[in-house]
């Protein structure tokens, strides 16, 4: 199809065939061609282009479903090293995505790979549409999508490639340039309650960052071998295997892609104050607005703040686009940069036995993890911190900052990494101070007491959400993947 050609430079096919001819006696293809590959690209000296992919749109997706039509999704990778998932569009058999994706340092030898899936709701396994590879050659391209049975085809895909030299000096290959694009993933123990009245309680957020491998290079945090509890994890013995098989299975769990999803690119400081809105769900369990202010008169006004600063008719304002005082647990991944969280008090916790962990699925390492929160500072800098801070006063009119730790037992992460994590969270986050501290640094207990207290006393937060806690009726993230199967009962 036009402009679905193969890159004539590329060096895929030769690896292929070689990796073919020795599958049998090695039974490890995949690596061979990996290697294989590379040492063909040193070897010619390939040079490298920075790419701009975007992803337009699909046509004549054929229906898998006996009822409704398609919840299509794409995933993206280029030579098997560096990869994108795309939203999910709901009941469509022609998707329009306009998604775009950034790469920096990759060889002209490339090529992408794009498989197209149907979100199956209720189902582990998606159903598979189709596929198609093509070149990374500059250009816009129609390519057929390749179904499973005879190559048949599946409909076809609109992408569009730019391509640009990649400058001097060399940077690592394959980079993620951007966007910075997050998910957000209500737990599957959402639709299992009915007086739920905080879903951010039950969400988990994904986000990739960009240039994780530039600030940190070769740094990893290993799990903590004096840990009690990282012991029981990654020991070697039985018990061990069905903690680290349970807590897989409740991973996949919480980041599963559904068609209730939440997306958003990261573009400004506004985008990043986005993410820490607090909201409620409304009695159909469906996010809204619902959430309400305490009055105004029923908050103490700072000393620094007119008595009668943003006084309105109304005595109550929604709260769901304020920012909400909540401490985060957080982990950045050694497996694809990704930087996941969720708020500490999450029910999903319950029954783990690392919290960390349990973001990180159960990986031996990760970049970096720990806690963060919100704070609000004045424009001045004459105070910093939610003891000085007043729902009197419009989030607009304050500055904001995010402060992050290294609270982490699980992998105890580095100290003298946090100037290289506060670096590297400055530049995902265009506009927005980050202020990074020791675990045990005074200011930073002081300030998560500040934040706890104020949710507690003026946002009508419950002392047990600050815990993992289940509510009544309500069944842990681990015995729902008991129950599917997923863990063998050691009961």
């Amino acid at each position: 199809m036009p402009g679905g050609q193969r890159n004539p430079l590329s060096v895929t096919k030769l690896v292929e065939k070689v990796a073919g001819a020795v599958h049998t006696a090695t039974g490890n293809a995949h690596d061979l061609a990996k290697v294989t590959k590379s040492i063909v690209e040193d070897k010619l000296d390939v040079p490298c282009v920075d790419l701009v992919i975007k992803f337009i749109g699909a046509s004549g997706i054929p229906k898998l479903d006996v009822v409704g039509t398609a919840d299509p999704y794409f995933v993206a990778k280029i030579d098997d090293e560096v990869s994108m998932v795309s939203t999910v569009k709901m009941n469509t058999l022609t998707p329009v995505w306009n998604e775009t994706w950034r790469v920096r340092n990759v060889p002209i030898t490339a090529d992408l790979l794009v498989e197209v899936l149907d979100k199956d709701i209720g189902s582990p396994i998606d159903d598979f549409i189709g596929k198609f590879r093509t070149s990374v050659a500059t250009g816009a391209k129609e390519v057929e999508i390749e179904g499973p049975l005879f190559r048949r085809s599946r409909g076809t895909f609109w992408l569009k490639i730019d391509s640009t030299p990649s400058p001097d000096p060399p940077e690592p290959r394959y980079l993620f340039d951007g966007p910075i694009r997050y998910s957000r993933h209500l737990s599957p123990t959402v639709g299992r309650l009915t007086n739920l009245d905080d879903a951010r309680l039950y969400s988990t957020w994904k986000m990739y960052l960009v240039g994780v491998s530039i600030y940190f290079k070769e740094v990893y945090q290993h799990w903590n071998v004096n840990y009690k509890a990282a012991q029981t994890i990654f020991g070697t013995g039985a018990t061990s295997l069905a903690v680290r098989t349970g807590i897989q299975a409740g991973h996949k769990l919480l980041y599963a892609r559904s068609t209730s999803n939440g997306f958003g690119v990261i573009e400004s400081a506004a985008d990043v104050l986005k993410l820490f809105h607090g909201e409620k769900l409304n009695p159909k369990g469906i996010i809204g607005s619902d959430q309400e202010y305490l009055p105004v008169q029923d908050q103490p006004t700072p000393a620094h703040v007119a008595p009668n600063a943003f006084q309105t008719t109304q005595t109550q304002t929604s709260l769901a686009h304020r920012v909400k005082p909540a401490v985060y647990t957080y982990i950045i991944s050694a497996e694809d940069d990704s930087m996941r969280f969720s708020e500490t008090g999450a029910a999903f916790f319950v029954d783990f036995a690392s919290k960390h962990a349990l973001h990180a699925n159960c990986c031996e390492r990760v970049r970096y993890s720990g806690e963060f929160h919100p704070r609000p500072r004045a424009k001045d800098g004459a105070w910093v911190g939610w003891q000085d801070f007043n729902d009197s006063m419009p989030d607009e009119t304050v500055d904001w900052e995010v402060l992050i730790d290294n609270n982490s037992g699980t992998y105890s992460p580095d100290k003298a990494m946090l100037p290289t994590l506060q670096a590297l969270l400055e530049h995902n986050f265009p506009g927005f101070r980050v202020q990074a501290l020791d675990r045990e640094d005074k200011e930073l207990t002081k300030s998560v007491q500040a934040c706890r207290d104020y949710a507690l006393k003026y946002r009508g937060i419950q002392a047990k959400h600050l815990q993992p806690h289940l509510q009544e009726g309500e069944e842990s993230l681990m015995k729902q993947a008991v129950a599917n199967g997923a863990v063998p009962n050691m009961q």
